[in-house]
């Protein structure tokens, strides 16, 4: 077995599709172990998938800034608004970090 990580923001080089394409001509063998899936549990599957999608689901909020506050955060480069939404969240259930914003 052979395994690669790639970082995020970069592409595969000429080797890993190589081997990416060589293991996409390997057939699927199940076995005891690992059988395949029911109709019932790909259908399982999906509503799970349904469910976690409904539950990651975001409400949209507009906030304004410090003109000095937004300069920070979009220098964290693309996506700062995720980070922006990930530090309400942490601070909207960190009693102590909410009581020394009220």
């Amino acid at each position: 077995m052979v395994t690669s990580e790639l970082k995020r923001g970069t592409t595969p080089n000429a080797q890993q599709i190589k081997e990416i394409e060589s293991a996409a001509q390997i057939p699927i063998v199940y076995d005891e172990d690992s059988p395949e899936f029911t109709d019932e549990q790909y259908k399982e599957f999906a509503r799970q998938l349904e469910v976690q999608r409904a539950n990651r689901k975001r409400g949209i909020v507009s906030v304004r800034l410090g003109k000095d506050t937004l300069e920070k955060a979009k220098k964290l480069g693309a996506g700062y608004t995720a980070v922006l939404a990930r530090m309400i969240d942490l601070c909207i259930n960190d009693k102590e970090l909410l009581q020394k914003c009220l």
